[in-house]
């Protein structure tokens, strides 16, 4: 059973999201801003990161690179609920720094599912 992080500070994204991902098999741990999360990750690391990119305390992009640094194998996916125009900027740092998938929310089921089956590279459990 894989393991993945889940950083956002929207708490109801991190319910939704991890009900999907309990679902599937996954163990699901939750981090609310980016600080938290590379503490969460460093002190018991996961096979998945999924991070928001807009969050208060620390952003997404500062917390890909943090992971980076600490595992550069680490799998990322981002995510943004920011504006059109922000995800136009954001998403695409996120994957020039290190995220394999950057997904804009609201995020469909399937699509998470999907992009977390592609990045662990086995097939999630619907």
């Amino acid at each position: 059973m894989a393991c993945i992080l889940l950083i956002d500070d929207d708490p109801q994204v991190r319910t939704i999201f991890r009900q999907i991902l309990e679902r599937a098999g996954y163990e699901v741990q939750e981090a609310r801003d980016g600080r938290l999360g590379v503490q969460c990750y460093r002190a018991t690391p996961v096979d998945l990161v999924i991070t928001d990119i807009l969050m208060p305390e620390q952003e997404g992009l500062k917390t890909i690179q943090e992971l980076r640094q600490l595992c550069p194998t680490v799998k990322i996916i981002a995510i943004s609920g920011g504006s059109r125009q922000m995800l136009m900027d954001f998403l695409p740092i996120a994957e020039m720094l290190g995220a394999q998938r950057a997904l804009h929310k609201p995020v469909r089921r399937t699509t998470l599912l999907a992009a977390v089956q592609e990045v662990l590279g086995h097939k999630a459990v619907a």
